[in-house]
């Protein structure tokens, strides 16, 4: 071995680890890039300045790799560039061996395609694990989950957000995205809540866990993508065990009506009787296909005024919480009452409808309208959402605006209604009948779950 070659064997650590200290450094950079772009909206910029920056570090990763493999290879060295990853607890892995370059030329690629501003996710940048307070208001939507594949649905202008404001990492399956409650078409919320991970500012798991304020600003980027019928209120860091459905203590629904001639008094001791652990079968719509425990625990159910007068009538609300409800179970229980308000029912109906044993089978009747149902909150332990001040303020400046708007409209209607010249219908002239009211328990009743389960498994075999 000739002297030199010694001198260059004893060097080769020192220019691995230097390799390596320069490949974590220009892996930041790509981060840093990446960030810039996608805070981009102008064309110009997407199209320009990202792809010059780019290029620039694309060179000096390949200058470096090249010059140091070229002084390795001689000594029969090979740099451990197949297996080495450079990651933390919420980064997305990235494989050094030109990940750095292929990432930086699809986002030339995507941005050399764009005209303005477009959607799109990143796979390469620091996420944390959030939840997301959220509001909207139902009436045009196909309920919130977007499984249906009907158009629109709350959930899938929320992922369009994401995706608009480049906050989603990887894919939604990569995501780990949760919802706390389903609700259906036409239902509002005020504080339904979602968990997923999102792009974060912070480059370590512990950084500002607190303090958050180097964390982006999640309330106003969302919404500023979102439609005006929903809003996040609110967001919160959350532990990575952390699923908005599961984690979940318990749910608030409020149901709004007018008094009209209802007893409330009797309705009020009906409502009583669905506190505790009950078997709701009989409120619900039964899926046997995949639920089998029909038992619920209803914490709270009162009615009360909410000091808000129309047409000389006043609005009441059913105001019910519970650990977890089952599909279209709130609207049942509303129907029911509503038919022990009007007298048609005792309110003894709802223990025998209770009693799975006596009444095994649902009786058929119309649920409550979807319209007046608010999901109002979901109860998690250690979870408090924030929100920023210029978030907060943006928010409660839309709801007002939004407010006025329906008063205007309101007034329109106010005013046809002084445009008519009707006279009042003489009741005597024309007696409207009344619809004769069928007992709840001498209805037509739906199948039994042991009859739909039976139902399920023959489909099932013969598949």
């Amino acid at each position: 071995m000739a002297a030199g070659d010694g001198g260059d064997t004893v060097a080769l650590p020192t220019e691995v680890a230097a390799l390596r200290l320069r490949i974590l450094e220009l892996e930041r950079e790509n981060q840093r890039l990446a960030q810039i772009v996608s805070t981009c909206s102008c064309s110009s910029k997407e199209d320009n300045i990202p792809s010059s920056l780019a290029e620039s570090c694309d060179q000096q990763v390949q200058k470096n790799v090249k010059s140091h493999e070229s002084r390795t290879s001689d000594h029969g060295v090979s740099l451990p560039f197949d297996h080495m990853t450079i990651s933390t607890e919420n980064q997305v892995p990235c494989n050094v061996k030109g990940e750095g370059h292929d990432d930086l030329s699809k986002i030339r690629r995507k941005h050399s395609k764009r005209t303005g501003h477009q959607v799109g996710n990143v796979s390469h940048c620091q996420k944390r694990l959030i939840a997301l307070k959220i509001m909207y208001f139902g009436q045009r939507f196909y309920g919130f989950a977007s499984e249906a594949h009907t158009e629109p649905t709350v959930e899938s202008e929320i992922f369009k957000a994401i995706e608009r404001a480049r906050l989603l990492v990887g894919s939604r399956e990569d995501s780990c995205y949760s919802r706390c409650g389903r609700t259906d078409k036409g239902v509002s919320a005020t504080g339904q809540v979602i968990s997923l991970y999102l792009r974060s500012n912070l480059k370590d798991a512990g950084e500002n866990i607190l303090g958050e304020r180097s964390e982006i600003d999640y309330v106003s980027v969302l919404n500023r993508n979102l439609p005006r019928d929903i809003r996040v209120i609110g967001w919160c860091p959350v532990a990575a065990d952390f699923l908005a459905r599961f984690s979940c203590l318990g749910r608030e629904y409020k149901y709004l009506f007018w008094k009209r001639a209802l007893d409330v008094s009797k309705m009020q001791k009906a409502a009583f009787k669905f506190i505790g652990e009950h078997d709701f079968r009989n409120f619900c719509k039964m899926d046997a296909a995949n639920v089998s425990n029909y038992k619920r625990y209803i914490t709270d159910f009162n009615i009360s005024a909410c000091d808000q007068r129309s047409n000389h009538d006043e609005l009441w609300s059913m105001n019910i919480r519970g650990s977890a409800f089952l599909w279209h179970q709130v609207r049942c229980m509303a129907a029911v009452l509503f038919f022990v308000g009007q007298g048609l029912e005792s309110p003894c109906v709802v223990d025998s409808l209770l009693d799975i044993t006596k009444t095994p089978r649902k009786p058929q009747y119309t649920m409550a309208p979807e319209l007046p149902l608010i999901l109002r909150s979901c109860l998690f332990d250690g979870v408090s959402f924030m929100c920023s001040s210029d978030a907060s303020q943006a928010l409660i400046e839309h709801l007002k605006d939004e407010h006025h708007q329906y008063m205007l409209q309101a007034a329109i209607f106010d005013e046809a209604l002084t445009c008519l010249s009707i006279p009042e219908p003489n009741p005597l002239e024309h007696p409207k009948k009344k619809r004769k009211h069928i007992p709840l328990l001498s209805r037509e009743a739906e199948p039994s779950y042991e009859e739909r389960r039976a139902r399920v498994k023959a489909k099932s075999a013969n598949v």
